[in-house]
């Protein structure tokens, strides 16, 4: 996939670009002055796709903060660190759960879809694109 996968979801992956007031609430969120940060393109992706989510209407914001929240303290309690390295994990945990309990996607497609990127991953010689 030659495109930006922000830019096909139809929201924005800089950070620059990203509401800030949707930010608030959120605990400990990686960001500068200019708002969040992003350590790998698919924390940037994961990111844009639950505002995008959002911005349909699949959940509120304040859902969002309340199940992400409950997503941390569930992982510190399990013994995560919270050294912020785990922090898009806990991120991409809620959004699949989101999408699962909302219908939005079903778990056995998630569960192929995932398994379908784990393929290319493993199939995609290094320093190369991964692509479905």
């Amino acid at each position: 996939m030659d495109k930006d996968p922000g830019s096909v979801l139809g929201q924005p992956t800089k950070s620059e670009e990203v509401p800030l007031t949707l930010c608030k609430g959120l605990p400990d969120l990686p960001r500068d002055e200019d708002g969040p940060v992003f350590a790998e393109p698919w924390q940037a992706q994961a990111f844009a796709l639950a505002v995008r989510l959002c911005d349909q209407g699949h959940f509120t914001w304040a859902e969002w903060v309340e199940n992400f929240s409950a997503e941390i303290k569930r992982a510190q309690a399990a013994g995560d660190p919270d050294l912020g390295n785990t922090y898009y994990d806990h991120w991409l945990a809620v959004l699949e759960k989101i999408i699962t309990d909302k219908g939005i996607l079903q778990t056995p497609d998630l569960l192929s879809r995932k398994e379908q990127w784990r393929q290319a991953y493993l199939s995609t010689p290094h320093g190369k694109a991964v692509e479905l």
